[in-house]
Parts: structure tokens; C-alpha cells; sequence
């Protein structure tokens, strides 16, 4: 939870819903922890800037594996 209900004209509570309808929407299992802060407008923006890196790192293209195809298969253990 945020420590104000507004930060400018924005609703604090949307950004809750905006990870959860984005969670739902692309079929992935997010989370969220905000470990420390005080000031609205930088717990938000870190929430945002954090995904908007793993997303990145999700996508990127590993230059060692060129010529693969992207795969988990014989890599994940039962």
C-alpha cells in the first residue's frame, strides 16, 4: 500500500490493478514486493521499473546461443 491515495492526479490504487490485470492478461505469475520507501511517486515508479527490466531480460537475445532455438526443453527438472 502507498502512503498517499494520489500521487498528482493519479490514483495510487491503480497501480495494484495495473499489475494484476497485466498478470492475468499475459498469463504470468508476477510479483511485486516493495521492501522499503516512503515517497509514493518513487515506490510506484520502482514497482513499473522493475518489470519494464525483467521484461527486457525476458526478451533479449543471448548472443552464446545464436543459431537456437529458444527453449527450456531438457532443462527443467520434475
Amino acid at each position: 500500500s502507498f502512503a498517499t491515495q494520489k500521487i498528482g492526479e493519479f490514483d495510487t490504487e491503480l497501480v495494484r490493478e495495473f499489475f494484476q490485470a497485466f498478470a492475468s492478461n499475459a498469463g504470468v505469475t508476477l510479483h511485486v514486493e516493495t521492501l522499503y520507501g516512503e515517497n509514493s511517486h518513487h515506490i510506484a515508479e520502482s514497482c513499473f521499473k522493475g518489470l519494464a527490466r525483467a521484461l527486457r531480460a525476458a526478451v533479449a537475445i543471448d548472443p552464446a546461443a545464436a543459431g537456437e532455438i529458444p527453449s527450456t526443453k531438457g532443462a527443467l527438472g520434475v
